[in-house]
């Protein structure tokens, strides 16, 4: 089965609808398929919910499908560097499903395992908890969360070889895996793709068997979400 399709476009081809749960990878501006989120922006889909654990910045990431009012709802920890974000949450015009960072990247692993639910402390007594049942276990408090089920996941990885076994770099595994594993088709951009046998199989972090198509993405533009520099003395 060949993996490697041309470009994003061809990749997505027949997998996107309006009203997709898409899982995301990513953390920040780090580790994001910037070439597949381009190419879902420019189908033209809507109503999508995006999980993933922010959206990016304005226009970056997952800010421009924001910005063109392609996103219905997001499932995410943190979303502070995102001004459209906040404009669009307030004004009612995006549902926000808040979510601890450990409890939505387990949310997405269990999700890939399998599992429809645990019991978790996080949350326990906040508004977290709202509409969540709520059991006893040795006479502390736990909640249940839901594992994630996505349509469609899409993944940044550094190198992968032709059978679609893929290495993370550094911190920009963050999210990407467990994203990968819940979605029910998985597209993996790459940086590089090597032959089979080429990566130490010690070294695999995402399966081949976890992925159904790859595009090379590069070369990439390093992105800074915020610079901050030291102000020059006065002379």
């Amino acid at each position: 089965m060949k993996k490697l399709y041309p470009d994003a476009k061809a990749a997505l081809d027949g997998l996107l609808r309006n009203d997709m749960l898409i899982a995301c990878g990513g953390f920040g501006l780090c580790g994001i398929p910037e070439r597949l989120l381009d190419a879902v922006r420019d189908s033209g889909v809507t109503g999508l919910t995006f999980v993933s654990n922010n959206a990016g910045i304005d226009n970056e990431g997952i800010g421009k499908l924001l910005r063109t009012r392609q996103v219905r709802k997001m499932i995410s920890s943190y979303v502070g560097e995102n001004k459209e974000f906040e404009r669009q949450y307030l004004s009612g015009e995006l549902e926000v499903e808040f979510c601890p960072q450990g409890t939505l990247a387990e949310r997405m692993r269990a999700g890939g395992a399998g599992i429809p639910g645990f019991y978790t402390k996080t949350g326990v007594g906040t508004q977290v908890a709202e509409g969540k049942e709520v059991k006893e276990f040795d006479g502390e408090d736990y909640i249940l969360e839901r594992g994630i089920f996505a349509d469609l996941s899409l993944v940044k990885a550094w190198k992968a070889d032709e059978s679609g076994n893929v290495v993370f770099r550094k911190t920009a595994r963050n999210f990407n895996v467990p994203a990968a594993t819940c979605g029910k088709f998985c597209i993996v951009e790459v940086e590089e793709v090597v032959p089979v046998g080429a990566l130490d199989p010690d070294a695999i972090h995402l399966p081949g068997v976890y992925v159904q198509r790859m595009i090379i993405g590069s070369p990439y533009d390093k992105k800074i979400e915020f610079r901050t520099v030291r102000e020059r003395e006065a002379a």
